[in-house]
């Protein structure tokens, strides 16, 4: 079978940057531990320009950004125009969509063991990084230089060869995280025409990247409707009301749909036998997926693989 829109894997640091960053110079692609910075006017593909990538990231973000944009996170939208600090949680799938030219600012990038192994608590604990928090705080021009020179401190300690450098840009992150704690976070959510829409469209998209199977390695890991809305960041009823006022169908009907789709190809062009399929469809043991088939199709796998 053909590998196209394979479910993405957790998102790397080191994937990060080999797609994200072609073309750096050898010091900016070398990582200090678990953090980088960068400016992004000095990346050859501008930060925010970017497709979206609804994926799982063992990393957090914190970026300054000035521009026209909309900030997508889960099924939520801020417009920014001017400057503002943005916090990106690996939870949560987000889009920066840049409406006007390029966007210029900093960003940096760490593990949370980064911040977690020095500092007590954790960063899911804190307002931008907590489930339902703010991640978004409008600055106007003389907290654009603030928070700019906390950025140009960061740059400069990853070039030097200080000891406790570490440290010192551990530090420079909690900085920045407190100055935006003492700041109002942005409240202007955008008001979709359809909001129901548009997080149809993205459970779609989420739905579609589990598959193809492409091995009986392979498993199906999202099988519910809670599942699609834990990764969207929404109440499973939301979810759920949102698809149905959509299309006039249910959550798990789309999800049922596409699993017999995907189990009619790995029956008709693979040779492994029911068992593997059954795995590879999350099923606990393979008496389900017949069960499962049958109600679908009206006829068992094994009569479906013969005909």
């Amino acid at each position: 079978m053909e590998a196209k829109n394979r479910m993405a894997e957790t998102e790397t640091l080191e994937e990060f940057y080999k797609h994200k960053f072609v073309g750096l110079s050898g010091d900016a692609q070398k990582a200090i531990g678990d953090f980088n910075v960068f400016v992004m006017e000095d990346i050859s593909t501008p930060e925010g320009n970017s497709t979206v990538e609804y994926t799982r990231r063992d990393f957090f973000k914190i970026s300054l950004v000035s521009g026209t944009n909309l900030y997508h996170y889960a099924d939520k939208t801020i417009k920014i125009d001017g400057t503002a600090l943005l916090f990106f949680n690996p939870r949560v799938p987000y889009k920066m969509e840049c409406l006007e030219g390029n966007n210029k600012g900093f960003f940096c990038i760490f593990k949370e063991a980064f911040y977690t192994e020095k500092l007590r608590g954790s960063l899911n604990d804190l307002p931008m990084f907590s489930i339902g928090g703010k991640p978004c705080y409008l600055l106007d021009d003389q907290e654009q230089e603030e928070v700019s020179l906390i950025f140009r401190k960061m740059i400069k300690e990853t070039a030097s060869d200080y000891k406790y450098k570490q440290d010192l840009l551990l530090t420079y992150v909690t900085e920045m995280i407190h100055y935006a704690l003492k700041l109002q976070p942005a409240n202007g959510l955008v008001q979709h025409t359809d909001a129901n829409a548009r997080i149809t469209a993205v459970f779609s998209e989420l739905l579609e990247r589990q598959f193809p199977i492409v091995s009986p390695e392979q498993r199906l890991l999202m099988r519910s409707a809670k599942d699609y809305a834990d990764q969207l960041f929404v109440h499973v009823n939301h979810l759920n009301r949102a698809i149905k006022e959509t299309t006039g169908k249910t959550t798990s009907y789309y999800i049922a749909n596409r699993m017999a789709r995907e189990a009619k190809a790995l029956l008709k062009h693979t040779d492994w036998n029911i068992s593997e399929i059954s795995y590879c469809l999350g099923f606990e043991e393979a008496s389900h997926i017949n069960n499962f088939f049958r109600k679908h199709t009206e006829v068992s796998p094994s009569k479906y693989r013969m005909a």
